[in-house]
């Protein structure tokens, strides 16, 4: 019986800091370019959209195809950031835990 209470011991501290990392990812910001960095889109570690910066030389009526193409990137690579940053931070709040990939724990 100690071993089932210290397992819930143990999910109990896991719900914690998972609570916890679910609020600190509201706060990161993780920013993704295109175009050399003319394109710039910034997502919370959630994944909202919190800001688009595109370069004034790329306001060019004749090139707005290029502009959608430029900014659909960037955010490709905002999104690919913010997944590397919220596996690390599942990895810091887990530890040694054997969780399966893939497992939603709630986000």
């Amino acid at each position: 019986m100690k071993n089932i209470g210290n397992l819930m011991k143990q999910a109990q501290e896991l719900q914690s800091k998972m609570a916890t990392m679910q609020e600190q990812l509201g706060d990161l910001s993780i920013a993704g370019q295109s175009g050399g960095g003319l394109v710039t889109v910034t997502l919370s570690g959630k994944g909202d959209l919190k800001n688009v910066e595109i370069d004034s030389s790329l306001m060019v009526a004749d090139e707005k195809e290029i502009l959608e193409d430029l900014i659909a990137a960037a955010h490709a690579d905002a999104k690919q950031r913010m997944e590397q940053a919220v596996a690390e931070k599942m990895k810091e709040v887990t530890g040694d835990l054997p969780i399966p990939p893939g497992m939603n724990l709630g986000f």
